[in-house]
């Protein structure tokens, strides 16, 4: 069985799921791969330090510790698009964000091996994870933490906000929850948008579930806001900073539900 992530129990009803700061490599997957691929450009860079406060106030959470070059956590196991008509990054990517080979020659991916190495495990984990939540709450909420550079070309136009909260459309998570999200942003110094270009990758819109009382939201992260995008160093000021907001983004999402639980479906 591969130790595919790391994982801590809390005692709220908040799973923080990180799929995408893991820098592990399987070595037979790093000798195949270019020096561009080998440097892991596109990681959610030190999302899991920046969330760290969250065990420490009741939260569970689980964090990858492969790369997302080995397997995207957050794409579906059969690789269907997330996003219609725009760049799918895929699976098991072979090129970087801005289009650099991961890959040193042509390779044949064995992406049934992958899925069931590396993907299958993180899924499981939340699936039951969500599940012992809703039965102990009788809710469960899963929070997935991601960060991207705040320009992307290949992906969006210009400069990315900082907060960008994702529920598919409204359909992994409540409204009211999604509201207040809004509302706590907008008391920040962050400028912040709701399901404009992440919506919520396949994490978000498989596990949440409102109807079920499972509430799913993705925070995709500008990560100018906490770290040097030109060398992946750790802001400890920055961070500091937005991880007062995050505090009071996360609490606002479990007061809130927590206050609607009454009118929840059961």
């Amino acid at each position: 069985m591969t130790n595919s992530y790391s994982f801590h129990m809390g005692s709220v009803p908040l799973l923080v799921s990180v799929p995408h700061d893991g820098r592990q490599l399987p070595d037979d997957i790093a000798t195949q791969m270019t020096d561009a691929g080998k440097s892991l450009p596109d990681t959610d860079w030190h999302v899991a330090r920046l969330y760290r406060f969250a065990k420490e106030r009741g939260a569970s959470m689980i964090i990858a510790n492969y790369s997302r070059y080995v397997v995207d956590l957050n794409r579906p196991a059969d690789d269907a698009a997330m996003y219609e008509g725009q760049l799918a990054t895929g699976l098991c990517p072979t090129q970087t964000f801005s289009g650099k080979d991961i890959y040193a020659a042509k390779v044949t991916i064995d992406i049934d091996d992958r899925v069931r190495r590396y993907w299958r495990p993180y899924h499981d984990k939340i699936k039951e994870t969500l599940e012992e939540l809703r039965e102990a709450h009788g809710y469960a909420l899963l929070w997935d933490a991601h960060s991207i550079a705040s320009r992307v070309p290949t992906l969006f136009e210009g400069e990315l906000p900082v907060l960008n909260f994702g529920t598919w459309d409204g359909r992994s998570c409540g409204n009211a929850m999604s509201d207040a999200l809004l509302r706590v942003a907008a008391e920040g110094p962050y400028d912040a948008v709701l399901n404009a270009r992440f919506k919520g990758g396949h994490i978000t819109r498989h596990y949440g579930k409102p109807e079920a009382n499972v509430h799913a939201v993705q925070l995709e992260l500008a990560q100018r806001a906490y770290m040097d995008e030109a060398t992946a160093n750790y802001d400890e000021a920055k961070a500091s900073q937005l991880g007062d907001t995050l505090w009071c983004l996360l609490e606002s999402f479990t007061k809130t539900a927590s206050d609607n639980a009454g009118i929840m479906p059961r």
